[in-house]
Parts: structure tokens; C-alpha cells; sequence
């Protein structure tokens, strides 16, 4: 598995385990087909996204990357103000989640969400849908070649 594969399957795992107390708990994803109903909790998607920075370093050979995986979190409810309430909840606890633990179990140096962005959805079985996508900095450093 390589460094930015386990990166990304560590943060997976954070936001499932961490979030999977609330009641009810949103549905994480990675890698797995987006249901057609949205869930009463919510909607996490995580996805690969970019590598954004690869800077060597020399003696010994290694690479400083970065790279940023996109969180998406879609929520339905019956008001907008319901809608806005629960996406609120579940950003603030991704941010919670990956602030308590910034190694991701030492799968990363430094995590770092940023900034979300909102849009409305269509979602089959709700009339409306707020949706925000996360962008999550992943840095880490690989010994040698950076396709490791």
C-alpha cells in the first residue's frame, strides 16, 4: 500500500470511527457506490483528490508531499434550516475528529482540513439537499522514490 493510499484509508477510518456515535450516525464512504437514498445522518464521501507539493529532501533521499482529499458531506431534512443545522453538526465534528488525532495514527505528519464549500443538491427521496466539500491536506514524507 502506498504512503498516500494509507493516508487516505486512515482518514476514512478516523471519520467512521468518530462519527459513528451520533444518532443517527452518517454513512462514510470511500471507494464504494453513492446509495440512491440519502441516509438520515448524512452522507461522507471521501475522495482521492490531488497531490498538491512534492519537495525532496536530500540526505537521505525522501519526498515531502502533499496531497488533498476532498470530503464531501451531504445532508437532507425537511426545512433548510434543518438541513443547515445538520451539516453544521457533522462539519464541526470532522474538523473535531481530525484535530484529536493530526497523525491519523501515524499514517501522516500533519492533517489539515480547510475551508468547505456549499451548494444545494437533488436528491432522489428528498426534496432538497445541502452539500459541502472539505478539502483535507495530507502531509507525509516517503523514503526514497515518491510513488512509494
Amino acid at each position: 500500500m502506498s504512503a498516500r493510499e494509507a493516508a487516505i484509508a486512515a482518514l476514512h477510518g478516523r471519520l467512521a470511527t468518530a462519527l459513528a456515535g451520533r444518532n443517527p450516525a452518517p454513512l462514510v464512504l470511500r471507494g464504494d457506490t453513492v446509495p440512491q437514498r440519502q441516509p438520515a445522518g448524512g452522507l461522507i464521501v471521501i475522495r482521492d483528490g490531488e497531490t498538491v507539493e512534492e519537495t525532496a529532501i536530500l540526505s537521505p533521499l525522501a519526498w515531502a508531499i502533499e496531497h488533498r482529499a476532498e470530503v464531501e458531506v451531504t445532508v437532507g431534512g425537511a426545512t433548510p434550516a434543518a438541513r443547515n443545522a445538520l451539516l453544521d453538526a457533522l462539519l464541526v465534528a470532522i474538523g473535531a475528529a481530525i484535530a484529536a488525532d493530526r497523525t491519523l495514527g501515524g499514517a501522516v505528519d500533519w492533517a489539515q482540513p480547510g475551508a468547505p464549500e456549499f451548494e444545494d443538491v437533488e436528491f432522489e427521496g428528498a426534496a432538497a439537499a445541502r452539500a459541502a466539500s472539505v478539502p483535507v491536506a495530507l502531509f507525509f514524507t516517503v523514503a526514497g522514490s515518491p510513488l512509494a
